[in-house]
C-alpha cells in the first residue's frame, strides 16, 4: 500500500483491489452517477477493471486517482487524484486533471475539498506542474463549489463526446497566492 499523502482526517494512497467492495458501493449508486454518463455500475467486475486501469496509469504516469481512506475507521470513502491526459481533450494536451468521487452518505463533510487541497500540494509541489484542470458537468453545482472554494477558475463551456462539461484551470502561481485552508 502506497500512501501518497495524510491530512487531518485522511490518507490519500493507490487503490487496490481490497477497495473494490466500496467501490462498487459508490458506483453502482445512480445518485453519484447522475453527472457523470447516468451509468452506474452493475457488476464489482466492472470496478476490477478500473482498478486495473489505475495500476497501470501508476505504472506509465506516475499518478492516478488515488483511494480516499477515513482514518478512524479505514473505509475507502471513495477517490481523488490526478489524472494524467497525453490525449487531446478541449485542445489541450499533456496536462493533469483533477478528479473527485465520494459515496453518498460522505457527500457534504469536505472531503472533496480536504483531499483535494492535499492532492493540489503534491501536484503543484512534487509535479512542478505550472496549472491543474478540472471537468464537471455544468448542472453539478456541489462538484463546481469544491473548484471554487480551491480557486479553479471557469474557463468555458465546451463539448466533450456530446455532453456539454465546464471547464476549469488553477494555476500554480493563483494556488500559491491564495491557498485555501481546510477550515474555509
Amino acid at each position: 500500500m502506497k500512501v501518497i499523502a495524510e491530512t487531518e482526517r485522511l490518507i490519500l494512497r493507490e487503490l487496490e483491489y481490497t477497495d473494490e467492495n466500496d467501490l462498487f458501493e459508490m458506483d453502482s449508486d445512480p445518485e453519484v452517477h447522475l453527472y457523470i454518463e447516468n451509468n452506474p455500475v452493475k457488476e464489482i467486475s466492472e470496478i476490477t477493471k478500473v482498478i486495473e486501469m489505475l495500476k497501470k496509469q501508476y505504472q506509465e504516469n506516475g499518478i492516478a486517482r488515488w483511494a480516499v481512506v477515513d482514518k478512524q475507521t479505514n473505509e475507502c470513502l471513495g477517490w481523488s487524484g490526478l489524472k494524467y491526459f497525453n490525449e487531446s481533450l478541449n485542445k489541450h494536451n499533456n496536462f493533469y486533471e483533477l478528479g473527485y468521487r465520494f459515496k453518498k452518505k460522505h457527500w457534504g463533510k469536505g472531503f472533496a475539498t480536504e483531499a483535494a487541497i492535499a492532492i493540489l500540494n503534491y501536484g503543484f509541489s512534487n509535479l512542478k506542474v505550472d496549472s491543474v484542470f478540472a471537468i464537471t458537468d455544468p448542472n453539478n453545482s456541489n462538484s463546481k463549489k469544491v473548484l471554487t472554494k480551491l480557486g479553479f477558475d471557469y474557463q468555458e463551456t465546451f463539448d466533450y463526446e456530446g455532453d456539454m462539461t465546464d471547464w476549469f484551470e488553477l494555476k500554480k502561481i493563483n494556488w500559491e497566492k491564495s491557498k485555501p485552508t481546510i477550515n474555509e
